[in-house]
Order: structure tokens, then C-alpha cells, then sequence
């Protein structure tokens, strides 16, 4: 099994370089990693004070891990803190984030470079989020009797992991010392296949996130200006094909207002969307102090005010939903007690589901199916006041992973003293 383990790492090695060609984000992965060891021999010195390492792939497993780190800066202010990412969408994004006292990529999984990096960061503790797991670095960290936690784990029967070829994966789950799971489907899943590390229930860090973000006080002239008497829908992390169904919304309802935070913000698919939605204003030209006269739609073209858009929306529309990867973070729009709208692909999004359940949240296959929905709660605010509730109790019900998890951290860095 360890040998398709290191063939796979040598073919996802590959397969960038060969990307990197016309890919920047596959230059950035490479570029990134160039003299990573020499980078952090001369920024970190393990001798001036413990370091606890958070490892995520990307900037939603940073979302998640977020509440963690916050708590850990403000419980444990004698650690010091590295943050690591796989991707480039979640280091250039966090790169500056204050959350942490160095940010790096993660060398490509390997023995020699999994002990030369705990060589350098001799870490106290190890936070991985989510899915993340690299054989190597977790069997060099169990050798070495150094403390990881996988947190918020979301596990289903047909991933990798519960495969006819998941044994090497599931022996990787056994190298954690703790994993908080997200919910009972996945606690079972450790059940069933006899996984003998450590697991439990806390559930998803992202709402304790989520409900601090709405009750943060935030204003936006511009935006409050753009949306003034007008009914509205915030659509975040869009894609194409989300776009082309709120073309067809916004052709079919012309005086619906509409904020789009699209996933993608060069320059290329914002010329895109201009063609999409020629009445529309960018974020940046409001912000340089362009009046606002009768547009319609307003594109978010910066990064980071998502989680604070969805308030603005009388309905909210996630997008994501017609990628194989599947939508985007639900939690952010049903905090600020929304009903959400997204494309057909949520099944890898317990959350997602359960709002559908209690007809707070609605999957959309086509542009019909929004429009019929946005009719509905426009015109029935009844409707929407009740689904509204039903939204904003299931995220308050659901608080609480971050307390559990840093009980644990805490119980863990204490025995060290």
C-alpha cells in the first residue's frame, strides 16, 4: 500500500509541474515550496517557546480551523503558532493573517521532508482540519510522541477512506491521537472499520465562526445605498454555470437587486460577467467613489467581505452547486438567519441537507426552480420569516465544537508542564 502511496505522490508532483505551464495556481504551488526548508530554518526558532502547528488545505478548512486558532491566541498566549496550507487559494489569502505567528505551504508528504520540517518546527502540538492527512508526517509525529487532532472530520461511506484500497488511509486515521468527527454518520464510519484512535461528537467549528461573524456590527454605505427599497439576493462564491441561472433571474425579475461574490475574481471572469450582466456596478468602482444610478447587480471584485454580505440579502444563493466538488459554506448565509438557495451537488454537505429538511434551505436544479422559489418568499414573507427562524435556531443549536476541542488542547498542553 505505501508503495501507491509514494507513487501518488510522485504522479500529484508531477502532474503540477506539468500544470504550472499554463497554471498559475500550479506556479504558485511550485514557486511557493522553493527553498521552503531554508525559509523556515532562518524564521523559526523552536528554542524561544512552544509551537503549536495548525495544518489546513485551503482557505474552507481555515474557516474551520479559524475559531481554533482565535482560542488559542487568546488561552495559550505564551505558544507560538504555524499555520501551513496544500493550496494556494489558502495561503494567498491568509498568508497575513495575524491568527498565526508564521504561515508556510506544506512540503510535499515524504520521510525525509516530513522529519526534516519537525526537525525545524519541533512542535508542542498538531492541529490537522478536516480531511487532511499525509501518512508520513503522522507517522513521524506519533514516533516522535507528539500530540495531532484531526477536528471537524466529515466522514461518508464512499469516500477513499472506506475503499477497497482505503486500508493505508484508515491506518493514517489510526496515527491521530484524538479525532472530532462532525457528526453520528461519521462516528459510526470509525465504528464500523475499527479505527482504535480516539473519537468523538463535537461537531462543526464553522458554527461557532459563523454566529461570532453575525453578530459583528457592520455597515457599508455603498452597499446599503445600492440595496435601499429594493428586495435583494446575496449570491456568494458563484461559478459560471451559478451565474447563468441568476442571468435568467434577473432577466425574468428585473427589479430584484443582486450582490455576487463570484469564486473567481481576475480580470477575465469579471469581463465575463460583464457581458452576463451589463446593468451591473463593481465593488471597486463604489469604493473609488462612483455614484451608484440604476444598476441592478453589484460584483463583489475583492476578497474577504463575504461573510458579511449575506445580511444584506432578502434570499441568499451559495454557489458550487453544479461542481464535482460541490457547494460552498451554507452556514455563513443560515447564521444570519437566511434562507439559502443552492445548485444540486450539496450531498457532501450534511448541513445543506439538514436545512432542506426543515425548509430553510432549497436546491435548485435550473432557473425556474429559483425563480419560483424567490417569487415565493417575496411574496409570502410569512414564509420567510418562518424559514428565517428555522435557519438562524438550527445554527444556534449547533454551537459549541470550540469549547470542546480546546478543553481537550488545554488538558493536552498542561501535561507537558
Amino acid at each position: 500500500m505505501l508503495f501507491f502511496y509514494h507513487l501518488l505522490m510522485f504522479v500529484l508532483s508531477l502532474s503540477i509541474r506539468v500544470a504550472s505551464l499554463w497554471s498559475v495556481k500550479a506556479r504558485r504551488w511550485i514557486q511557493g515550496r522553493k527553498n521552503i526548508f531554508e525559509k523556515m530554518e532562518y524564521e523559526i526558532d523552536a528554542s524561544k517557546g512552544p509551537i503549536i502547528w495548525m495544518h489546513c488545505a485551503s482557505l474552507g478548512e481555515f474557516e474551520q480551523g479559524r475559531p481554533i486558532l482565535e482560542a488559542l491566541r487568546k488561552e495559550n498566549p505564551h505558544c507560538r503558532i504555524l499555520l501551513t496550507f496544500f493550496s494556494p487559494s489558502g495561503y494567498e489569502v491568509r498568508k497575513n493573517t495575524s491568527l498565526a505567528d508564521w504561515v508556510f505551504y506544506l512540503p510535499l508528504d515524504g520521510r525525509r521532508n516530513a522529519n526534516r520540517f519537525l526537525d525545524i518546527v519541533q512542535p508542542r502540538m498538531v492541529i490537522f482540519v478536516k480531511y487532511e492527512s499525509w501518512f508520513h508526517y503522522l507517522y513521524a509525529l506519533k514516533k516522535r510522541g507528539i500530540p495531532s487532532l484531526l477536528i471537524s472530520a466529515f466522514f461518508r461511506k464512499e469516500q477513499n477512506f472506506f475503499g477497497v484500497m482505503g486500508g493505508l488511509l484508515r491506518q493514517m486515521l489510526d496515527l491521530y491521537d484524538m479525532i472530532f468527527v462532525q457528526d453520528k454518520i461519521s462516528l459510526e464510519l470509525l465504528k464500523k472499520y475499527n479505527i482504535k484512535t480516539s473519537f468523538v461528537i463535537a461537531g462543526d467549528t464553522r458554527f461557532d465562526r459563523v454566529l461570532e461573524l453575525s453578530g459583528m456590527d457592520f455597515h457599508h454605505n455603498g452597499i446599503e445605498k445600492f440595496i435601499y427599497g429594493y428586495n435583494s439576493i446575496v449570491a456568494g462564491s458563484t461559478w459560471k454555470e451559478d451565474e447563468e441561472l441568476l442571468q435568467t433571474l434577473h432577466q425574468k425579475n428585473p427589479t430584484l437587486k443582486m450582490i455576487i461574490a463570484p469564486h473567481e475574481i481576475h480580470e477575465k471572469h469579471l469581463k465575463e460577467l460583464k457581458i452576463l450582466f451589463p446593468d451591473s456596478i463593481l465593488m471597486s468602482d463604489i469604493e473609488k467613489g462612483k455614484e451608484i444610478g440604476d444598476e441592478k447587480i453589484l460584483v463583489i471584485d475583492c476578497f474577504g467581505m463575504l461573510s458579511k454580505l449575506y445580511r444584506f440579502g432578502t434570499i441568499c444563493y451559495v454557489g458550487g452547486g453544479f461542481n464535482k466538488a460541490g457547494i460552498h459554506n451554507v452556514l455563513e448565509a443560515a447564521a444570519y438567519g437566511k434562507i439559502v438557495c443552492f445548485g444540486p451537488n450539496y450531498r457532501r454537505t450534511a448541513e445543506a441537507g439538514m436545512l432542506i429538511a426543515s425548509q430553510a434551505g432549497f436546491s435548485v436544479s435550473n432557473a425556474d426552480q429559483l425563480i419560483s422559489i424567490t417569487d415565493k418568499m417575496i411574496k409570502e414573507p410569512e414564509s420567510r420569516i418562518r424559514a428565517e427562524r428555522v435557519a438562524l435556531d438550527f445554527i444556534s443549536a449547533s454551537k459549541g465544537a470550540t469549547k470542546m476541542i480546546m478543553e481537550h488542547v488545554s488538558q493536552k498542553l498542561n501535561s507537558f508542564h
